[in-house]
């Protein structure tokens, strides 16, 4: 995404994976369970594994995660408007925090001055830790993360509803486009909204649609190149996507691209556990919630 610098490209060097397709399904069946389990009611710890114990991962369906839901959720209450739709899609991305999400009346979306009012008034109105949000270029001039939430995307929603639409659906002509006009150096907080649409109008942004490889999935990606003779991430992507029905039959649904890339992202942050390249402190602590 725009990013020179890999901070996680040898995360796993050293590390010995005979077979990285299988262990890439085990963890994701593990994980699947750990939630099932935790739905149910059941108490911790949810798996014998100690680096589950321990470390904090995502879901392995994206739309099963805390702040999937505030967003789904959140963007739901809006009228069947595309433009109104992409608003407040690229405003949940830029706010990105399920306890804001879940206050915050969406009718505010249309009253930019107001909703700036009450998101000043918010203590952390946003997800500062997940992925940076840099400010943006709108008719020559740059607008904050707070601006560009409250403002820029009313001001902008139509064009952006016009490059979406115009994109063939796919997620990385879309995101393209659109930071030719923002012009954020990291274009991740556009890919994911533009992503998210895939929720909503599958029928604009296609769920299939191939996505790029971020730094965080790379080190991962790569052994399962090596291990499946295969040269391009879109290959890669096809061919997991074709191996879950051999090794994971069961799962709720398909995986797409995006699943592939994010969850080798996932396997990375385990396998790095493993490897000890990665230490539980931190932020990457998991302490349950009760």
């Amino acid at each position: 995404m725009n990013e020179n610098y890999n901070p996680y490209k040898s995360a796993l060097d050293g590390l010995t994976l005979k077979n990285p397709v299988r262990a890439f399904f085990q963890f994701c069946k593990e994980r699947e369970n750990i939630r099932l389990k935790r739905e149910s009611g059941l108490p911790a710890p949810w798996s014998s594994d100690t680096i589950f114990q321990k470390g904090r991962f995502l879901n392995v369906f994206r739309e099963d995660d805390r702040g999937s839901k505030a967003i789904i959720q959140f963007v739901n209450q809006i009228d069947s408007n595309f433009s109104s739709l992409i608003q407040a899609i690229f405003f949940s991305r830029w706010c990105n925090k399920q306890e804001t999400l879940d206050i915050l009346d969406p009718g505010l979306l249309f009253d930019p001055n107001k909703l700036s009012s009450v998101l000043i008034n918010i203590n952390s109105w946003c997800n500062t830790t997940a992925y940076p949000v840099e400010p943006v270029q709108w008719n020559d001039k740059k607008y904050s993360r707070i601006e560009t939430a409250a403002h820029v995307f009313k001001l902008s929603k139509e064009k952006l509803s016009n490059i979406i639409l115009n994109s063939n659906g796919s997620v990385i002509e879309a995101t393209n486009q659109i930071n030719q006009i923002f012009q954020m150096k990291n274009d991740f907080p556009i890919f994911m909204a533009v992503m998210d649409i895939a929720w909503f109008r599958p029928d604009v942004i296609k769920p299939e649609s191939f996505v790029p490889v971020g730094i965080g999935a790379v080190a991962y990606i790569e052994r399962l190149k090596s291990y499946l003779g295969e040269n391009k991430e879109e290959q890669i992507f096809a061919h997991m996507i074709k191996l879950q029905k051999k090794y994971w039959p069961e799962a709720k649904r398909k995986f797409y691209p995006i699943d592939i890339e994010y969850l080798s992202c996932e396997c990375r942050k385990y396998y790095s556990y493993v490897n000890g390249t990665k230490l539980f402190e931190g932020k990457n602590l998991f302490h349950p919630k009760q």
